[in-house]
C-alpha cells in the first residue's frame, strides 16, 4: 500500500475542520479494557508497529487556499499522557489527529472526526490491542475483521475516498425542519457528564428478535420514548422529536476504506398531535430506519453532497470565507435539525486468543454544540455498553431510558460518572515532521 504525500479531505469530513473552534471540536473516544495493567512502553511499541500498517492515520490536517487537505507525516506517534475527551490540539500532538494512551488496564483512543469514523477508529484500536498482547507474550493472538496484521501490506482501497467512488450521477437532499431540543443547566466549557449502562448482549439481542427488530431499532425506540418523557415535562415545547443516526456505508457499498465513510439518517416522532406508546414508536422507527438506509436513498444523499463540494462556484471561494459560512450554516441549520444523536458501532468480534484478554470496550461521543447530548453503543463478547454524554446537569433522559429498559425485562448496571471531567495532564509540544519532499508551492495548496 502506497500512501500519497497529499490527499483531499473526503466529502463527509469537510464539515469537521469547518466547525472547529477553540472551545468546540468533533471528537470521540474509544477504550478497550484489558485483563491486566497496560505497560505504556510496550504500548508505544505496539502503536508504532500498527501505525505503519494504517498509513491513513499518519496524516495531518493542512489548510489550503480553497479547501483543507491531508499531508503525510514522517514523525512517529507517541503514547499520550492525556486522553480525556477534549479537542485534539493537532500542533501540540506532533501533527497527529488522534491520541492514544493508557490508564490502568485501559487503552484509550481519542480521535478528531476529520481523520476517520467509528469503524476505522475501532479497527485501529483493536489492532493496537492485539499487537500489544502479542508483544507482551501472547503470540497465539489471531487476526480478523477488527484486528489487522501489522506486517501485512494492506489494500490500496483502504486509503480511498469512497464518497467519490460511490457517488451517484444525480442527488437531492431531503427538506428538514427544526426539531425540539432538551433544555437544561449547561455545564462549564468542555465539561461532559457521562453515564454508562451495561447489559447482556445475548439478552438484548433475544429481546430484539422477539419484537421483530434489530438491536439498533430497539435502542433507538427506547431513546426516542425517553425523549418523549422528558419533552412532556418541559414548557414551551415546539418541533418534532428527531434523532440523528449515523450509518456505516462500508457493508452497503462493499468498501474497505479506513477513512470516513459514513452518512446519517433522521428518525422522527411527530408528537405534536399526541404521544406514542411503545408498539407504535417501534413500528415507526423500524420502518423509517429500513426506508432511509436503502442504498438508493443513501446514494442520492452522497451524490448531492459531493456535487455541492464540486460546484465551481463553491470551489472558487477562498477558505477564509468558506469556514465561517459553513460553520454558521451548521450552527443554525445542521445542529438544529435533530434533538439527539445515537451512534451504534455494533458488535466488535474478537479473533481467537483475544476473547479472554479483553474485558470491555467503550465508545463515547464528545460534547455537542447545540444539542444537549448524545448516546453511543458498542458490544464486545456478551457485554453491550451504552454511554450517554451530555453538557447539561440534568440526567432525566438517562433515568427514563434505564426505567424503560428494565420494563422490558432487560436488567442493566449503571455507572456514574463514567468519564473523568477534568483535564489531568498536558502533552508536551511536538513539532510535526511532514513529508521529506519539499515544494515551493504544493499542488494541494491551490486545490479547488
Amino acid at each position: 500500500m502506497t500512501a500519497p504525500e497529499w490527499t483531499r479531505l473526503e466529502n463527509s469530513a469537510i464539515i469537521y475542520p469547518s466547525c472547529q473552534t477553540r472551545k468546540y471540536s468533533t471528537v470521540y473516544k474509544m477504550s478497550v479494557t484489558m485483563d491486566s495493567p497496560v505497560d505504556p512502553w510496550k504500548l508505544q511499541e505496539a502503536l508504532r508497529s500498527v501505525t505503519a500498517r494504517f498509513p491513513g492515520f499518519r496524516y495531518t490536517l493542512r489548510r489550503g487556499l480553497f479547501w483543507w487537505f491531508l499531508q503525510r507525516l514522517e514523525n512517529e506517534p507517541t503514547v499520550s499522557t492525556d486522553t480525556t475527551l477534549r479537542p485534539v490540539d493537532i500542533e501540540r500532538n506532533g501533527g497527529y489527529m488522534f491520541k492514544l494512551g493508557c490508564n490502568g488496564k485501559r487503552i484509550d483512543l481519542v480521535v478528531f472526526h476529520a481523520l476517520t469514523d467509528g469503524t476505522g477508529a475501532a479497527t485501529f484500536l483493536m489492532s493496537v490491542a492485539g499487537e500489544y498482547l502479542r508483544i507482551t507474550g501472547h503470540p497465539e493472538i489471531g487476526y480478523g475483521k477488527w484486528v489487522f496484521d501489522p506486517d501485512s501490506r494492506g489494500d490500496q482501497e483502504e486509503l480511498e475516498d469512497s464518497f467519490d467512488r460511490f457517488s451517484g450521477a444525480k442527488g437531492a437532499l431531503d427538506k428538514e425542519e427544526s426539531a425540539w431540543h432538551i433544555e437544561g443547566t449547561e455545564e462549564k466549557d468542555n465539561s461532559v457528564n457521562t453515564v454508562k449502562v451495561s447489559l447482556s448482549s445475548s439478552a438484548l439481542t433475544a429481546k430484539a428478535h422477539e419484537l421483530g427488530c434489530t438491536v439498533t431499532e430497539l435502542l433507538s425506540t427506547l431513546i426516542m420514548l425517553s425523549l418523549q418523557d422528558v419533552r412532556r415535562q418541559q414548557k414551551g415545547k415546539k418541533g418534532f422529536i428527531r434523532m440523528e443516526l449515523p450509518v456505516n456505508l462500508r457493508p452497503i457499498y462493499g468498501s474497505c476504506t479506513m477513512r470516513n465513510f459514513s452518512s446519517y439518517i433522521y428518525l422522527t416522532l411527530d408528537v405534536n398531535n399526541g404521544e406514542f406508546n411503545f408498539d407504535e414508536a417501534l413500528r415507526e422507527i423500524k420502518y423509517q430506519k429500513r426506508l432511509y438506509t436503502g442504498e438508493s436513498r443513501l446514494t442520492r444523499r452522497i451524490a448531492a453532497n459531493v456535487a455541492l463540494e464540486d460546484s465551481l462556484a463553491i470551489r472558487c471561494i477562498p477558505i477564509f470565507i468558506k469556514k465561517p459560512i459553513i460553520n454558521l450554516i451548521n450552527f443554525l441549520k445542521g445542529d438544529n435539525y435533530a434533538t439527539y444523536t445515537f451512534s451504534n458501532l455494533g458488535n466488535v468480534t474478537l479473533p481467537e486468543g483475544m476473547e479472554d484478554k479483553v474485558r470491555d470496550m467503550d465508545f463515547i461521543l464528545g460534547r455537542q454544540r447545540r444539542r444537549s447530548g448524545s448516546c453511543s453503543c458498542v458490544s464486545v463478547g456478551d457485554t453491550t455498553s451504552i454511554i450517554f454524554s451530555r453538557k447539561i446537569v440534568e440526567d432525566d433522559l438517562e433515568r427514563r431510558f434505564v426505567e424503560r429498559l428494565r420494563s422490558l425485562g432487560l436488567h442493566a448496571s449503571v455507572q456514574v460518572p463514567f468519564e473523568q471531567k477534568e483535564k489531568t495532564a498536558t502533552p508536551k509540544t511536538v513539532k510535526p515532521i511532514l513529508s521529506k519532499k519539499s515544494y515551493f508551492l504544493p499542488t494541494f495548496l491551490l486545490s479547488f
